[in-house]
């Protein structure tokens, strides 16, 4: 039997979920990105004009997550317990990995998608005068925690 998506209501009209009933319980989700780009690009990350566009994405990763349900129409307002974002330079890019979590009575997994996001699309607002051709990769959902569907982790391929 195929599962049944929540946020449609019988007549197939989008609604958002009514979590009232359900109990708070302690969840987290880990999501990432990349962010592909040349060498000269990574080369001159320290000596952008615009300051460190880590940081910058980072920070921009954190706010994102605390404004996640005003992005996502169905998403609920959480009280987030805590949000981190943590880049990697790599070889041909940057990886994004994001972690936040709650005491609540639905997920973060949207939280986590926007924060990676919102960091890689930062970084790319940041560097995008040195190339333009920056490409944003994988945004996915990594693992999470918690509530009624429990536990997930991505396969490794």
């Amino acid at each position: 039997m195929a599962k049944k998506l929540s946020h449609y209501d019988d007549a197939g009209h989008a609604r958002m979920v009514n979590v009232s009933s359900k109990v708070p319980t302690r969840r987290e989700a880990e999501a990432s990105a990349f962010v592909l780009m040349p060498n000269s690009v990574l080369q001159a990350l320290p000596k952008n004009p615009k300051g460190d566009p880590l940081e910058v994405a980072r920070l921009a990763g954190i706010m994102a997550a605390k404004r996640t349900a005003e992005l996502i129409p169905m998403c609920h307002a959480l009280p987030l317990s805590h949000v981190d974002v943590d880049m990697s330079v790599c070889e041909n890019g940057i990886a994004i990995t994001t972690k936040v979590s709650t005491t609540a009575e639905t997920g973060v997994e949207m939280e986590a998608l926007v924060a990676a996001a919102i960091s890689a699309l930062t970084i790319y607002d940041m560097t995008k005068a040195l190339d333009k051709g920056i490409e944003i990769r994988d945004i996915v959902l990594q693992r999470k925690t918690g509530g009624k569907s429990g536990e997930y982790r991505r396969k490794k391929k």
